[in-house]
């Protein structure tokens, strides 16, 4: 199963009020495992940046002036995406930003069904807590320390190991909730025993190696271990 990790900075919160995308970074992972293979492209916004989006993630006019408008990369984009799931904390946000990019780019728009939202599964999970990226870095004891600020790739790159502990670990399908005490139908787990052998496995050793075991015994004694046992 492939799933790509995303993430996006923008230069605010509204593309209907003439915000736009200014990074995408995305992290791919095959059955919950990163492959390596990685997308990652800053893109001219054709426009200012406010001082408080530049607060957040630092990507300045002067930085962005040369990169690519989004029309020039959007076809990568989701010759990269393909139909992968996409894996995004506050998916309706990027989701959003992402459909009116391509739409004014001429491209094909994203089903919002192809996103798998993981604030609303910490949310879910964690009722009550603290649940953005920081703070489930936190929680699962994620080292976050390069996120002085916003970045697409890192942020993408902490999601993926957020993701995978919020689904249970790097192999989530073979976690067994030791806590719950009952499996999916709600009855109790009875803890797994081995069952006998329906007939007890031939001896090893041939008659030579028995014979040889009792004279090495008999030259020990009546005090040999093996004796006291008998």
């Amino acid at each position: 199963m492939r799933e790509i990790v995303l993430d996006t900075e923008t230069t605010g919160f509204e593309p209907g009020e003439g915000d736009r995308i200014v990074e995408i970074g995305a992290v791919e992972l095959y059955n919950h495992m990163p492959t390596g293979k990685v997308y990652h492209q800053y893109i001219n916004p054709e426009r200012s940046m406010p001082q408080g989006a530049f607060e957040v993630h630092g990507l300045g006019d002067e930085f962005l002036r040369d990169k690519p408008v989004f029309k020039k990369v959007g076809q990568a984009f989701l010759d990269f995406v393909g139909d992968a799931k996409l894996v995004i904390h506050n998916a309706a946000f990027d989701m959003k930003f992402l459909n009116a990019e391509l739409g004014w780019g001429g491209f094909r728009l994203l089903p919002d069904d192809q996103a798998l939202d993981t604030l609303a599964i910490a949310r879910k999970k964690f009722p009550g807590s603290p649940a953005s990226l920081d703070a489930l870095c936190r929680r699962f004891g994620i080292d976050n320390s390069a996120r002085e600020k916003h970045g697409a790739l890192l942020d993408s790159e902490i999601l993926a190991e957020v993701y995978l502990e919020l689904i249970g670990g790097r192999q989530p399908d073979l976690v067994l909730s030791a806590s719950s005490g009952s499996g999916a139908s709600g009855q109790a787990v009875e803890a797994w025993r081995p069952m006998p052998r329906p007939e007890p496995l031939p001896p090893r050793i041939t008659e030579e190696e028995r014979a040889a075991h009792q004279a090495f015994v008999d030259k020990l004694g009546d005090a040999a271990l093996w004796k006291a046992q008998a």
